[in-house]
């Protein structure tokens, strides 16, 4: 069946947010990996999405700011903390694009309990930083627990030029509109909104990472094939829907 794509540049209007929160100080790191290597780690009803044939793995440490919910405002002390998320990307029968979540650690013990309660997301608490110095940004993550031997983080860039047209590869990576996650025994289609993000070139300065293994993702055998920056976006969660009948039989 051929797959009529949701366009990747123009989110869908979300109407009545069931969520707010900002993402900042963003870095985008990723690499290639065979769409056969990871197809068994997405939710059932979706397939990895691939550009020319190849899908990626994504680390993405930021500062999460301002959670709250319905229309807002968010909170300014317990909505604003530190988070890492390691993600697929999956594409399902409906067209739609989307992120699959790994792992997200986050800096609050709070939104952790949320989310791994209320949407089923792989949250874990864990000690995290963020630093930035002029053009250079350091971020750090550290599981709780495990008698402080558990999978840790730490990743360096310095923020270059600002991109003006980003490449195909570019945009597949970062626009999208919607994650796909497992609820209750069915596959979920949760759609967000926000502006196209302002994107920069990043150069990457220092990356010992544990998380992506610690996921389940096969280790990377090289640098990042793509690094960016982004100062960030606000963003608006609508409803969750599920996937059609057909979908939700399988990939």
């Amino acid at each position: 069946m051929e797959i009529e794509p949701v366009t990747l540049s123009t989110p869908r209007p979300v109407r009545r947010p069931t969520l707010v929160q900002g993402w900042h100080e963003l870095t985008f790191l990723h690499w290639p990996v065979e769409p056969d290597r990871v197809a068994g780690l997405l939710p059932t009803g979706t397939r990895p999405d691939t550009l020319d044939g190849v899908t990626y793995v994504g680390l993405v440490p930021f500062r999460m700011r301002g959670v709250g919910l319905g229309p807002g405002p968010g909170l300014p002390y317990l909505g604003t903390f530190c988070e890492t998320n390691v993600r697929l990307y999956s594409v399902d029968d409906q067209g739609r694009r989307a992120v699959v979540f790994r792992s997200l650690d986050a800096a609050r013990l709070l939104p952790v309990l949320i989310g791994r309660l209320g949407v089923r997301l792989p949250y874990t608490w864990s000690a995290m930083r963020l630093r930035r110095e002029r053009d250079v940004i350091t971020y750090s993550c550290r599981r709780r627990g495990s008698r402080g031997n558990g999978p840790a983080s730490r990743t360096a860039v310095r923020i270059g030029h600002p991109i003006a047209e980003p490449t195909p590869l570019e945009r597949f990576l970062t626009a999208r509109w919607g994650l796909h996650v497992s609820w209750h025994g069915r596959t979920m289609h949760l759609p967000n909104e926000h502006d196209p993000w302002p994107l920069f070139r990043a150069e990457l300065l220092d990356l010992d990472d544990g998380l992506l293994t610690a996921a389940g993702l096969p280790q990377p055998t090289g640098p990042p094939v793509s690094v960016l920056y982004s100062p960030g976006v606000a963003v608006r969660f609508g409803s969750p829907s599920p996937l059609s009948a057909p979908a939700a039989r399988g990939r």
